[in-house]
């Protein structure tokens, strides 16, 4: 290493953090640089997809006030029988339906709202 980098090295050591920081500006706008750590390479993001989820659960959050009307939702949602449903209305929050498509899902979920229910999609 020459003593010209050498001295460069000693001078920056004794430099505060402050000063670091606006050395850093100077030499950016200087230099059209910025010191910002390099991306992951474009190939790498690409070949790393996101999968859009295609299944969600419906679950029953809370029956309201007219558990009657949610009840009749329930029956007619999953084909069970009034105790069954009676039960689930009684026990929120419960699952009411898993791995259904996105429109079914949110079908369901509009009379469970329309019922007077609150129903969540996960």
């Amino acid at each position: 290493m020459s003593e010209k980098i050498a001295a460069l090295i000693e001078e920056v050591k004794g430099l505060t953090v402050l000063e670091l920081a606006e050395l850093v500006h100077a030499l950016e706008d200087t230099f059209g640089v910025t010191a910002a750590a390099a991306a992951a390479a474009p190939a790498a993001a690409a070949a790393v997809e996101v999968e859009e989820k295609t299944e969600f659960d419906v679950i029953l959050k809370d029956c309201g006030a007219s558990k009657l009307n949610v009840i009749k939702v329930i029956r007619a949602a999953t084909g069970l029988g009034l105790k069954e449903a009676k039960e689930i209305a009684d026990n929120c929050p419960k699952t009411l339906k898993e791995a259904i498509s996105k429109e079914d899902a949110e079908k369901l979920a509009n009379e469970l709202k329309e019922a007077g229910a609150t129903a969540e999609i996960k």
